[in-house]
């Protein structure tokens, strides 16, 4: 018989193209694996919401990645070794012993490129599309492979409790938050994203994460009227003030009995004064509890987004912040939360003085104690730390533990801190600028 054709008979053909079937299958679990992970969930719900069963499809097996890489990769290095095994047989009975070296550089070869590189730039490149299109078959796979799975990540699980890492079967790869922060970052450093646009959307998420005590103004700060006063006088403050609402107390600053809204208070002694009988007598006798609203008092602890919903639905903008004994700490309005988004609001009423940032001569920054540290990484894009203080004052305070006297100079964090003005035990002045 001719040697030929003996060595390449229906054995050899049908090797053959069992190798290259498996090497399809291999390039299409490697390419799902990237298409399915690489994919946007926000995408793949906007295809999904249009009709696509594919995307759907993609959604659902996404929601367990675990069990998904487990599936896909399993499959994977099935067909591969599988591939190279016939590969090896097949090059050894043309070859002889010598075959095996060559079956593994060919096999090398096609697998990198044809099962590795192509299938993968194709999914990274069009990860929603190749997703939608691979989800169907791939739910069949992870059917088919869940019980070796589930075993297979039960053991991993045991192994790695033995070296002390806890892993979090319902935890995901990454926050929907942190996801989106990422990308925002990206896209400013890349130039896409405008700074503004990224703080903004920052600012929004973050309002659940963070605490009214955070942002309010300190009780220090809050400008308030004494019930006990003459009408003049109150009336005289109110118009000087900046301030539409007024919290109003009586004895005791912590002792707040009411809110005066300057509208209300504006009206009622015009119409003592100017009324059908009034006159400027009839002032004397003003009672400002009579047009002041009941104060409305919030834990400290509420979050941002709590409290915003709670203006909302109570349809007001202002509320006292106290602490868990009832003490005054400070007031917050829907203002402040709002700033916390978009920035500061000024407008003509807003002194310059309140300002909390200026740019010096020397390029460094002339800051407000009482700013947070917040507001001043977004306006200098710096990274200070804010677990252990709230405002520029307290981290400087903090870091030097002690209250420091005008002039002295800090260096921490990668920064100069100047302490420029102090009135009593309050930092309320500094110059700040990277080291």
């Amino acid at each position: 018989m001719d040697p030929i054709s003996t060595t390449f008979d229906a054995a050899f053909w049908i090797t053959s193209v069992a190798i290259l079937a498996l090497l399809v299958m291999s390039g299409m679990f490697s390419g799902s694996e990237t298409a399915l992970t690489a994919a946007s969930r926000g995408k793949l719900r906007s295809r999904a919401d249009k009709g696509d069963k594919g995307a759907e499809r993609a959604l659902i097996i996404t929601e367990d990645n675990e069990r998904l890489i487990g599936s896909v990769l399993l499959g994977n290095n099935l067909v591969n070794i599988l591939a190279t095994s016939l590969a090896t047989a097949l090059f050894t009975r043309l070859l002889g012993e010598s075959g095996v070296a060559l079956a593994t550089l060919v096999m090398t070869l096609l697998v990198l490129i044809f099962a590795e590189v192509l299938p993968k730039t194709y999914a990274i490149t069009n990860a929603e599309a190749a997703a939608s299109r691979v989800a169907p078959a791939i739910t069949i796979v992870i059917r088919i492979f869940s019980p070796i799975v589930s075993a297979v990540r039960a053991l991993v699980r045991v192994i790695l409790r033995v070296v002390g890492v806890k892993t979090d079967p319902d935890g995901h790869i990454l926050a929907v938050r942190e996801e989106i922060a990422g990308a925002l970052y990206l896209g400013h450093s890349e130039g896409v994203v405008e700074k503004e646009d990224r703080d903004r959307i920052l600012g929004a998420l973050d309002l659940g994460e963070r605490a009214v005590e955070e942002i309010m103004r300190h009780r220090s700060q809050i400008e308030m009227i004494d019930a006990g006063l003459e009408p003049m006088a109150i009336l005289d403050q109110c118009l000087k003030s900046p301030h539409t609402r007024l919290p109003v107390y009586q004895g005791d600053p912590d002792n707040i009995i009411g809110v005066v809204h300057a509208k209300d208070l504006l009206r009622a002694m015009h119409k003592l004064a100017l009324g059908d009988g009034g006159s400027t007598d009839a002032w004397r006798a003003f009672d400002i509890t009579s047009v002041a609203m009941k104060p409305y008092f919030v834990p400290e602890t509420t979050t941002l987004d709590d409290q915003m919903r709670q203006f909302l639905r109570m349809r007001t903008h202002f509320a006292l912040v106290v602490d868990e004994y009832g003490s005054l700490q400070g007031l917050i309005t829907l203002e402040d939360i709002l700033e916390e988004i978009v920035g500061e609001i000024t407008d003509e009423f807003d002194a310059d003085a309140e300002h909390p940032i200026r740019r010096s001569e020397d390029n460094q920054y002339l800051v407000d104690g009482a700013m947070t540290i917040r507001d001043l990484n977004r306006a200098t894009d710096w990274n200070l730390p804010d677990e252990a203080a709230n405002t520029i004052a307290g981290l400087v305070i903090h870091e030097a533990q002690m209250i420091p006297k005008v002039n002295q100079v800090f260096s921490f964090h990668g920064f100069r801190f100047e302490v420029l003005a102090r009135k009593e035990n309050r930092i309320t002045r500094l110059k700040i600028g990277p080291l």
